[in-house]
């Protein structure tokens, strides 16, 4: 028995984003806003809206392009996390429905509710799957269906989502040049005056007066949450170099949460990594919230932008407040 160090790396990635196209001509029409005002505090351009289905329709069509791209058959797969906070339902676990889905008869799974740090999170956890030594195929998803929570009323949050889903396979590798390295991860109760959905949970259960109060949908307090992720997400990822001795120079690519393009390009600045080594989508997908991250991944694999070698920081920010960053080096080709 090989007494090497078992090391958890991406080998296979996936994703879906839904037809539909709302750029933001539509929000012109709909609330008291403009494309350039738009523009210029978010980036984004245009999001993708699910019409039908759920959270498990987008999680599902981004594990079968994983599955199909990758040869991946569905008995092979171990264990199954869906980073959510749009599940179908509370229970079962959207990773249930998934599993089901796709016919992935060995897999146990569960979802993980850390908000726009989700993926990250469960990437964690997924790898910490592999390196116990007890599995070798773990498949993780970003997804969210932001469209079921939001408020087109409401000018300052129906802008920002979108809805998609992307997956990536984790697998063991002795090879120590390759694969997760690293993570730093925090959460902070106190922020969650600011970010929040007080709907639908066990403490304000669906009533006529919380569907009136509009308590069912996200709502954010722009100002407070842009100031703290501006530095939640610049300084962990700073530190994670730091503690890795990383510079600028090192890092292939920063791949950050698609929230906003001021808090992106303020964590680039602090880690010194220039513009052209910054993973951006946000113009074409919005916020999707737990899916951001693996999107970029894989829309930057199959474009031949990342190589077996790269160094990449991924980091996030999100409502909790949760947010950290992960250091890692792709294994594929």
């Amino acid at each position: 028995m090989s007494t090497k160090k078992i090391n958890a790396t991406i080998t296979g990635v996936g994703m879906y984003a839904p037809e539909k196209v709302l750029d933001n001509a539509y929000f012109e029409s709909i609330v008291n806003t403009s494309n350039d005002w738009i523009i210029t505090r978010t980036g984004i351009r245009e999001r993708r809206i699910l019409e039908t289905g759920g959270t498990s329709d987008l999680a599902t069509a981004a594990l079968k392009d994983l599955m199909e791209k990758h040869n991946l058959l569905a008995e092979e797969i171990d264990v199954i996390i869906v980073a959510t906070v749009t599940p179908d339902m509370f229970f079962p676990a959207t990773a249930c429905l998934v599993q089901d889905n796709v016919k992935a008869k060995n897999a146990w799974g569960f979802d993980l509710s850390a908000a726009c740090s989700g993926f990250l999170f469960a990437f964690q956890t997924g790898c910490s799957l592999i390196e116990s030594g007890r599995y070798k195929k773990v498949v993780v998803i970003g997804a969210d269906k932001m469209s079921a929570i939001t408020d087109y009323t409401d000018r300052n949050t129906c802008i920002l989502f979108g809805d998609a889903a992307a997956a990536v396979l984790i697998e063991p590798t002795e090879d120590s040049a390759i694969g997760f390295k690293d993570a730093l991860l925090h959460c902070d109760g106190q922020g969650k005056d600011y970010l929040y959905m007080k709907g639908g949970g066990s403490l304000n259960p669906a009533t006529h007066e919380t569907v009136d109060n509009k308590m069912h949908y996200i709502f954010q307090d722009g100002k407070p949450v842009f100031k703290a992720a501006v530095v939640g997400m610049a300084d962990i990822s700073y530190e994670l170099m730091q503690k890795n001795n990383l510079t600028g120079g090192d890092v292939a690519y920063l791949v950050p949460h698609q929230a906003n393009l001021r808090i992106i390009d303020a964590t680039a600045q602090r880690m010194g990594v220039g513009k052209d080594k910054v993973m951006i989508n946000i113009d074409k997908y919005g916020n999707t919230t737990a899916a951001t991250i693996p999107l970029c991944l894989v829309e930057y694999y199959r474009a031949g932008k990342i190589k077996k070698g790269d160094n990449l920081i991924l980091a996030a920010f999100g409502a909790g407040y949760t947010w950290g960053a992960a250091y890692l080096t792709w294994g594929m080709d």
